[in-house]
Formats: structure tokens, sequence, C-alpha cells
């Protein structure tokens, strides 16, 4: 079904307590009551609390892959540029779906919804070899290293921005901004965690003559 804006509301609604409470611990009536319409307009977008779990994940994942397809495909940047846009966009979506990273954290701990588990990891393994192609470009370019593992690379990076995104508060505290809103906090820690990861990348990858 297309997607409209009550369609989108529904979703967001889900997603809020989804990460709140749980996918099992949320009923539908619940996800009606937050998104102020009836049982029947949420089974008509959706069908089931499953099928509106899934409906998200597919939103959420799938607007990553079109962005680094087209990213690839610009051939008036660089390699390392490539991957400095890939490590903003990555940081811009997870500190802004934090709802939904942490829902996608849960079911891959707790390995019960099958569905979201292949979709996962599908989605996972597309992007793995979308960045394959990336860094073989740049070994062709002769910028990238010859010997680099891809999924260690990535999940380098994911791994990073998700102890840090748990820990956020710990952090805010450590550096003394528990005073900082949280609109500046975010901007100032999406800025310190993305110069982190580029120079570990930058490290990882680059070319030694």
């Amino acid at each position: 079904m297309r997607n409209t804006e009550k369609h989108t509301h529904i979703m967001e609604k889900a997603e809020e307590l989804f990460a709140a409470k749980g996918y099992d611990g949320t009923s539908i009536r619940e996800i009606a009551r937050a998104a102020h319409v009836n049982l029947a307009m949420v089974s008509y977008y959706f069908g089931s609390k499953e099928k509106l779990m899934e409906a998200l994940f597919k939103e959420r994942m799938s607007l990553m892959k079109l962005k680094i397809e087209s990213l690839l495909k610009n051939e008036n940047i660089s390699p390392f540029q490539k991957v400095e846009i890939l490590i903003d966009e990555y940081l811009t979506k997870v500190i802004d779906r934090q709802f939904f990273y942490k829902i996608m954290l849960c079911e891959m701990a707790q390995q019960k919804n099958k569905v979201i588990l292949k979709f996962i990891s599908d989605i996972k393994l597309n992007y793995a070899n979308m960045i394959r192609g990336l860094v073989e470009e740049g070994q062709q370019k002769k910028v990238f290293k010859k010997d680099i593992d891809i999924m260690l690379l990535m999940n380098t990076m994911t791994g990073t921005v998700t102890q840090m995104i748990l820990n956020k508060e710990v952090y805010r505290e450590f550096n003394s901004l528990k005073k900082t809103s949280d609109s500046v906090y975010h901007t100032w820690l999406k800025k310190r965690l993305g110069d982190h990861i580029k120079k570990i990348f930058k490290t990882l990858l680059e070319y030694e003559s």
C-alpha cells in the first residue's frame, strides 16, 4: 500500500511505543490510541502488528540502501569522499532515528522474529556488497589497501556508533554537557563520532606506497 500521511503517522507512533515498551509489550490498541485513530484504521494500513513491524523495518532500512546506491554511482567524487559521506549519512540516520535503532538492537538480541531477522540479514549483506564495490574502486585507483575485511570495517562503524548511542548520557556527563540542549548535544556528538570514525577508516583503508 502506498504511504500516506496517516500511514506514516501510525508507523512513527508504533516506532516510539516499540522502542519504549518492546514489541511484545505494545498492543495494536495502544498504537491506535497514540496515533489518534481507530483500530480499523491500523488494520486497514498494516493488517496486523507483525506486518506493521515489518513495514517499519522495510521503510527505515531501504532509504539508506537507495542513498548508498546513488552515492556509489557518482563519478565526480573520490572513494575517500564517498566513505566520509557514508559515515555522515549513517550517523545522521542513527541519531535522528534512535527509536528505530533501539528496536533493531532488541530484535537482534532476542532472535525471535524470523522475518525481521532475515530482512536485517539480507539488507546487511546487500550493504556489504555495495561497500565492497566502493572498496574495490579505491583499490583499483590505488588509494585503498588491498587487504580489507569489508564486514569488520562495517562493524567497526556500527559497533562504535551503537555503543556510543546506548551510552550517550554517560558520555554527556563525562564531558560536562548535562546542561546542553538535546539538539546541540546531538549535533556535537555527531561531529565528534564522525571525526573519530573517519580517522579509524583512514588508517584502515589508506594505501601505503
